[in-house]
């Protein structure tokens, strides 16, 4: 395996833009940031969804549901140039009742720009 490498301030910004979209539910500019056939997980359901709509259709189910937020909390490179977020996750009925307090790791894979991959671990 490489050696760790440190994740730029570009990376870091890129990065935080998604989660930030996600929290104030502004879909169409978290989704502008995925490449056209993002596999994304599907955290509620179990699965993977494939592509733009697929992951919109997914979110909005969700939304739903439950009212997610999550906050990154800090950020480092995989020694396979991927990039692992660890998360703190909140999670509310929709009566504002907390279901989950955690933290979880995300690790994204960026191409050309856009996410290409989103793995939870």
């Amino acid at each position: 395996m490489g050696e760790q490498q440190t994740v730029s301030a570009e990376e870091e910004a890129f990065l935080r833009r998604p989660y930030a979209a996600f929290n104030a539910r502004d879909l169409d500019t978290a989704l502008s940031m995925m490449h056209p056939d993002v596999d994304w997980p599907n955290g509620l359901e179990g699965g993977r969804e494939h592509g733009r709509d697929a992951v919109r259709a997914y979110w909005t189910r969700q939304f739903t549901l439950i009212d997610p937020q999550v906050e990154p909390v800090s950020f480092r490179k995989e020694p396979d140039g991927r990039v692992a977020v660890e998360v703190h996750q909140v999670v509310r009925d929709l009566g504002g009742a907390v279901l989950a307090d955690q933290t979880v790791k995300h690790v994204w894979t960026i191409r050309a720009g856009l996410v290409e991959h989103m793995e939870i671990r």
